[in-house]
């Protein structure tokens, strides 16, 4: 009894093996080429995606605090208030905004460029922020 069990338990699964080999054969062979370009498109999309957090990514980098060369400071003789108006500059602010955000009039602003302009030797204001960045004035 046992036998004739063991012969129906292999005959069946030969058969279903046998069956499920011929639906895989006729699955791929009409499925085929939609199989394979929708696995193209999925290998394709990953990597795009991969390429793009790759490129676009901004390195993480710790930039150390601004450290003001205070020798250049006193060797230029440059007052608090001048150095404030020059961070202003460098942060493109018109001299009206400037007068408005130190409390101060037009004029004084306008005297402090004058002063810093003399003290660094420039004429206009994009070489000011220029050297004062150079120097390390201005962050």
């Amino acid at each position: 009894m046992q036998k004739t069990i063991l012969f129906y338990a292999l005959a069946l699964g030969g058969l279903v093996f046998l069956l499920k080999w011929l639906e895989f054969r006729f699955f791929v062979r009409d499925v085929s080429v939609e199989v394979y370009v929708g696995l193209l498109a999925v290998l394709f999309t990953a990597l795009g995606v991969w390429v793009g957090l790759r490129l676009t990514r901004k390195p993480v980098t710790v930039a150390a605090p601004f450290q003001r060369d205070s020798r250049k400071v006193q060797q230029l003789e440059l007052s608090k208030r001048e150095l404030e108006v020059l961070e202003l500059l460098a942060q493109g602010h018109s001299n009206q905004e400037i007068a408005d955000r130190l409390f101060v009039s037009l004029n004084t602003v306008k005297t402090h460029t004058s002063n810093i302009f003399s003290k660094l030797g420039v004429s206009r204001r994009t070489q000011a922020i220029q050297k004062g960045k150079e120097w390390q004035l201005i962050p």
